[in-house]
This record gives C-alpha cells, sequence and structure tokens, in this order.
C-alpha cells in the first residue's frame, strides 16, 4: 500500500463533516511539520483553516490547496460499506471524500514531503491552504485566510487546488476557471382554502408555474470567451398543507444559477423579478450569493502542470471553467496563476463515492513533477 493510499484512508476515516475538520488538519500538520514546515492553526467562527510553508530561498510561491470537509453521507443503509470506513474492492477505493478531495489532499502532501526531503533549499517555497469550509458557505474559510495573507503581504504566484477535475479518465481535464453561483428563495403568496372554492382563493402553484417554466425554458446567453452558457436549475419547491382538499396560503422556491461573465448579477436578479412581476406574482425574493466567476490566463505554470499530466496520463487535459464553484476564486483574486487539477469526480457527493487507487499514485507524481520541474529542473 503506498504511502499516499495509507494517508488518504487515514482522512476518509475522520468524520469531517462540513464544517467539522475531525482532525484531519491536526493529522496533516503533523506531518508537514515533521518535514520541516511552519505550521499555523486559523480558526474563523466554527471553521479550522491550515497554513502551513516551507521556504527553500529566493523565488515564487506555489501553494497547494484544498479542504478536508465533506458533504454529508446521505442514507447509511444504502452504501455498500462505512462511508468512513475506507475500504479497497477491485482497484477502488471507497468512502466519503474519496475523490472530493481527500485523496487529492494525500497526494498533496506525500509529493510535497517527498520534494522537501530531498531538497534543503530550493528557489522559491511551497505552501499549504486547507480548510474545513469548501463545501459550507464558504465564508470563514479561504476567503478568510487569503484575506489575511494579503494583509500580511504574503503573495502567491502560483496555486494548484486539488479538486477532481476529471471527467471520465485521469488527466482529460483540468479548471482554469469557474463560473459564477448565484442562489435564490422565492417566495409567492396566496390565499388558502378549500379546494373546491378556487375562484375565492389564490393558489400559488398555479401562479408560480408559467413564471417557474419561462425561466428554466430562458437561454440566458451563448457563454463568454472561455466559459459555458449560463444555467438555470431549479433545486425545491415547497407548498401545501399535507391535506389533499387545501388550496395552500404560500409557496417557497429554491433555485440556483450557473452564470458566465456575459452576465451580472444586477441582470441576473433584474430578469427574475420582472419575470415575477410581469405575471403577476405576490412575491419576495431573498438572495445568496455565493461565488464569482474567476478566470486565470493560461501561462507557463498552466502549460508546465499540464505536461506532467500529460506525462503521468498519457493524455493532454482540456482547460476548461465548466463545474461547480470552488476556492480557486480567492487565490485568483489574489493575483495567482490557479490550475485546478485532480481525481475523477464521476462519484462525487455519491453514494459509494470511490476513485480508482492507480489513479492516486498518477496524482501523486503529477503533483510532485510539478515541484520538480518548477524548483529544480
Amino acid at each position: 500500500m503506498s504511502e499516499t493510499l495509507e494517508l488518504a484512508k487515514a482522512l476518509i476515516r475522520r468524520r469531517s463533516i462540513t464544517p467539522d475538520d475531525a482532525g484531519c488538519q491536526a493529522l496533516i500538520a503533523a506531518r508537514l511539520q515533521s518535514a520541516g514546515f511552519a505550521v499555523e492553526h486559523l480558526r474563523f467562527g466554527e471553521v479550522d483553516n491550515l497554513w502551513a510553508i516551507h521556504r527553500g530561498g529566493d523565488g515564487p510561491t506555489l501553494c497547494f490547496a484544498g479542504h478536508t470537509d465533506v458533504v454529508p453521507t446521505g442514507p447509511l443503509a444504502k452504501w455498500a460499506s462505512d462511508p468512513f470506513a475506507p475500504a479497497v474492492r477491485d482497484g477502488l477505493l471507497y468512502g466519503r471524500g474519496a475523490a472530493d478531495m481527500k485523496s487529492g489532499v494525500a497526494a498533496m502532501v506525500t509529493a510535497a514531503e517527498s520534494f522537501v526531503r530531498a531538497h534543503r533549499s530550493y528557489p522559491g517555497a511551497i505552501a499549504f491552504l486547507i480548510t474545513s469550509d469548501e463545501e459550507g458557505p464558504a465564508v470563514d474559510g479561504t476567503r478568510r485566510v487569503v484575506d489575511l495573507l494579503r494583509e500580511r503581504g504574503e503573495r502567491i504566484a502560483y496555486c494548484l487546488v486539488g479538486e477532481p477535475s476529471s471527467l471520465e479518465a485521469f488527466g482529460d481535464n483540468a479548471r482554469i476557471g469557474r463560473r459564477g453561483s448565484l442562489s435564490g428563495r422565492l417566495l409567492v403568496e396566496g390565499v388558502q382554502g378549500h379546494v373546491a372554492y378556487p375562484e375565492r382563493l389564490l393558489n400559488p402553484i398555479h401562479a408560480v408555474l408559467p413564471v417557474l417554466a419561462e425561466l428554466a425554458a430562458r437561454r440566458w446567453d451563448e457563454g463568454h470567451a472561455e466559459f459555458p452558457p449560463t444555467q438555470f436549475q431549479l433545486t425545491n419547491i415547497q407548498a401545501g398543507t399535507g391535506a389533499t382538499n387545501v388550496i395552500p396560503g404560500e409557496l417557497t422556491v429554491t433555485f440556483n444559477f450557473r452564470w458566465s461573465p456575459a452576465q451580472t448579477l444586477e441582470g441576473l436578479k433584474g430578469a427574475v423579478g420582472e419575470a415575477c412581476r410581469r405575471h403577476g406574482l405576490r412575491h419576495a425574493i431573498e438572495w445568496r450569493e455565493a461565488a464569482l466567476p474567476y478566470y486565470t490566463a493560461p501561462g507557463a505554470f498552466t502549460r508546465l502542470v499540464a505536461d506532467e499530466i500529460e506525462k503521468a496520463a498519457g493524455r493532454r487535459p482540456a482547460l476548461t471553467t465548466g463545474g461547480g464553484t470552488s476556492d480557486g476564486r480567492f487565490f485568483g483574486a489574489l493575483g495567482a496563476e490557479v490550475v485546478e487539477f485532480g481525481m475523477l469526480n464521476r462519484t462525487i457527493h455519491q453514494l459509494d463515492e470511490c476513485c480508482a487507487v492507480g489513479d492516486l499514485d498518477r496524482l501523486h507524481g503529477v503533483y510532485a513533477g510539478v515541484l520538480n520541474r518548477l524548483f529544480a529542473g
């Protein structure tokens, strides 16, 4: 069993459901300290964050970024095995976080340990920023630590985020940006009463359906430069009293935009509000702005990472901006050249989440190759 696999399993055993780190960062910190890293534990609110840095000499800083928190498991009875008891079956490592992203964190750590033990000095610095708030609100995690680093004058030239970026095969995709995310909660007011007398009432379900159909069918844009088109998705609709003969008095709808820079926050909010008003809804909208889009133009570092992926995977990755949000946006705002690369994302957030054991060592090889090319090549 490789050292990377051992560490991934040790991290999976810790029940680190957002925002609980459950001891993952203490394990990582102890290993990095023994390899010569200076370590800081930074807690904001309920969120644990780890900042660790090893300075080999003058030169740019490469920061490995990741998270130790995972999403809830869902029904335990539907897992083939305990999601927090890592199991290897048929060449696959099973457990919550196996793909998103404890395996990525493990590969980063073992690659950095090996490098600094082999190189006492090198032209630059290697850092880690690990949070327990990536799967949650993302307020007291990477965002807060990056703000602190900015106040200190700490500069990060390159950032390698270990999010699971591969789509169908290891190494087929890397991210150099992400669309923004905007969530909303629409509250629609009706008039409750007996279903046999609808002429006296206002059914909020009937009233909202044309609005939702219009928003769901709308072609928001054609994308923008390197970004795929904006998408609108409904995530929940709630109404009713539990009785079959009562028209409800209110309804709530939650929805999400994944938006390209062809849109603006104000434009998206305005379009939803205008549709509601045009259809005569008695309504209110609560907005939650989760993330702005980010993009970092590929430079020498991105090409170097792509070279190492091609070497390990036998294929050159497509450089894209799709998928969900990530903490890469905070490093992009700091001025770093950001690349996101990790395991296959096919099973993330699902029952029986897993990754290929062989990909663990290949990912370690990519990260190790980047360090060697950047600092010892």
